[in-house]
C-alpha cells in the first residue's frame, strides 16, 4: 500500500467513524422509527402516546445529530466522505433504502389498508387540525412536511455561512409547512376543499379542467377566489417570476417537490448523471410530459363541450392512464423512492411539465443566469459534481460562459461550493450582461498581455 492510498484508507476510516453524541442521536431516531414500525405492524396501543414517542424520537435524534455533525466545526461545506459512506454512494443501504421508500409510497397510494396503524396513530393531530380522522393523504402530508422542516434545519447549519441558502431553505421551509400543510388542515377544518396553494397548473393535473372549474363555482366566492389564483399563477406570474428571477423562484424558493429535494435528498445531489445520453433522454422525456398534460386539459375540455359524444372513452383512459403512470407513479413512487439511487431531482428533471414551461421561459427570455468568471476557474469539478440537475457546470466555467441552462433551478450550491469564487447568479438586463461579457474579456486580454510581455 503506498502513501496516497493509507491517505485515502484513513479518511474513509474517519469518515464513517461516529462520535458519541452522534450515536445517542441515532438511538433517538431508532426508537422513534421503532414506534412507526409497531404501529405499522396493527399493534393496538394508545394512537396518542406512540405518535408522540414516534414523532419526538425522530425529532429530537434529527436535531441532535445535526448539532453533533456540525457544531464546532468551521462554517463552510462539509461534503467529506459522500462518495465512501453506502447511503450516499449508491451503495448496500442505499439501494435497500430505496426499496423500503418507494415500497412505502405503492402502500400509501394503492394499498393504504396495509399502513392501517400508520394512519391510525395520525389520529389525534389530524381531529386537532383537521376536525376529523387521519387518512392516507394526511400521513403523507405530515411525513413530507416533518421530513422537509428536519432536513431543512440540517441544510440550514451546514451552509449556515451562506446567506442565500438559508433564506431559500427558510422558504421552502414555510410553504410547504404553511400552504402546503396548515392551510388546508384549516380549510377542512372549515368544511372547505383542501386547496394546495403552493401548486397549480400543469404540475397539478386537476387543476382547470371542467370538473375542476364546476366543484369551484359551486362553492360561491371562495372557489372564484380559487379560480382565479389557479389562471393567475401559470399563465400571469409565472411568466413575470420567471423573467425577473428564473425558474428558480419557484422551483428552489416555493415549490414542495424541490423543498424535499434541497432538504431530504441533499446528501444524494451528486448521484445525477451528467452524461450527453442523460441530457439527451431529460429533454425528450420532460418536453413528452408537457405536452401529455397540456393534450389531456384540451382533451377534457373538448368533451366537456360536447358532451363526451366525440373521442369520451379515449379520454377517459387516457386521463386515468395519466393519473396512475404520471401523476402518482412517477413523480411520487420514483421521483422520491428513487432519490438514493438516481440522484435528488428525479422529477423535477425528468417529469415536472411546470419545470418544462419555467425552463423553457428561462432560457429564452428570462435576465437571470449564472456568469462565471473562467480566468479563476481551476476546474476542481465540485460545481458539476454537486449539481443535482445534472449538468457539466465546470465546461460552462472553465469558457467563461453563463449558465442559461432550462433545467437549471437556482439553487447555488455550484457557486456555494466553488473554492475561488468563479460563480454568481444574476438577474440583470440584457444589456448589462453584454457590458460584463465585454468587460471580463477585456481583462483578460489584459493579463494575457501581461504574460507575454
Amino acid at each position: 500500500m503506498n502513501i496516497s492510498d493509507s491517505s485515502l484508507s484513513i479518511a474513509h476510516s474517519e469518515n464513517n467513524s461516529l462520535n458519541t453524541l452522534q450515536k445517542i442521536a441515532l438511538a433517538f431516531v431508532g426508537l422513534g422509527t421503532l414506534g412507526l414500525l409497531i404501529t405499522w405492524a396493527g399493534v393496538n396501543i394508545s394512537s396518542l402516546g406512540m405518535f408522540l414517542v414516534s414523532f419526538i424520537g425522530i425529532t429530537v435524534g434529527s436535531l441532535l445529530f445535526t448539532y453533533a455533525s456540525y457544531s464546532g466545526k468551521i462554517p463552510g461545506i462539509k461534503n467529506n466522505g459522500v462518495f465512501f459512506k453506502g447511503i450516499s454512494a449508491q451503495g448496500v443501504v442505499a439501494w435497500i433504502l430505496a426499496i423500503v421508500v418507494t415500497g412505502f409510497y405503492v402502500c400509501l397510494y394503492w394499498f393504504p389498508h396495509l399502513i392501517e396503524g400508520l394512519i391510525r396513530i395520525h389520529d389525534p393531530l389530524s381531529v386537532a387540525l383537521r376536525g376529523k380522522v387521519a387518512d392516507q393523504w394526511f400521513v403523507y402530508g405530515t411525513f413530507y412536511t416533518v421530513a422537509v422542516i428536519l432536513m431543512g434545519i440540517k441544510f440550514i447549519y451546514k451552509y449556515r455561512h451562506n446567506t442565500y441558502q438559508i433564506l431559500r431553505t427558510i422558504s421552502v421551509m414555510s410553504f410547504q409547512l404553511i400552504f402546503a400543510y396548515l392551510i388546508p388542515a384549516f380549510l377542512a377544518l372549515m368544511n372547505k376543499p383542501d386547496e394546495y396553494f403552493s401548486y397549480f397548473w400543469p404540475l397539478d393535473s386537476y387543476a382547470l379542467r371542467p370538473d375542476w372549474i364546476e366543484s369551484k363555482t359551486a362553492l360561491g366566492t371562495f372557489g372564484y377566489v380559487v379560480i382565479a389564483i389557479g389562471l393567475l399563477m401559470p399563465f400571469v406570474v409565472t411568466p413575470i417570476m420567471t423573467y425577473l428571477y428564473g425558474k428558480r423562484w419557484y422551483c428552489s424558493w416555493v415549490c414542495g417537490c424541490g423543498g424535499l429535494a434541497e432538504t431530504a435528498g441533499d446528501p444524494f445531489r451528486q448521484l445525477s448523471d451528467k452524461s450527453i445520453t442523460a441530457w439527451k433522454i431529460e429533454r425528450w422525456m420532460i418536453h413528452i410530459i408537457l405536452v401529455l398534460v397540456v393534450l389531456l386539459t384540451a382533451l377534457l375540455w373538448f368533451n366537456h363541450i360536447f358532451e363526451n359524444q366525440i373521442l369520451g372513452s379515449f379520454t377517459l383512459g387516457y386521463k386515468k392512464a395519466y393519473a396512475f403512470g404520471i401523476a402518482s407513479m412517477f413523480s411520487g413512487v420514483i421521483g422520491v423512492g428513487f432519490y438514493p439511487i438516481m440522484g435528488s431531482r428525479v422529477w423535477c428533471r425528468f417529469g415536472c411539465p411546470m419545470a418544462a414551461i419555467l425552463g423553457l421561459q428561462q432560457k429564452f427570455f428570462s435576465r437571470f443566469r449564472i456568469t462565471a468568471n473562467g480566468s479563476q476557474c481551476i476546474s476542481c469539478g465540485n460545481c458539476s459534481t454537486y449539481c443535482e440537475m445534472g449538468i457539466d457546470v465546470r465546461s460552462y466555467a472553465e469558457k467563461g460562459q453563463d449558465i442559461v441552462r432550462a433545467s437549471c433551478v437556482g439553487c447555488g450550491i455550484c457557486a456555494a461550493v466553488c473554492p475561488r469564487g468563479v460563480l454568481k447568479l444574476e438577474n440583470g438586463s440584457s444589456d448589462v450582461m453584454e457590458r460584463t461579457e465585454e468587460l471580463r474579456a477585456i481583462h483578460i486580454s489584459e493579463d494575457e498581455i501581461k504574460l507575454m510581455s
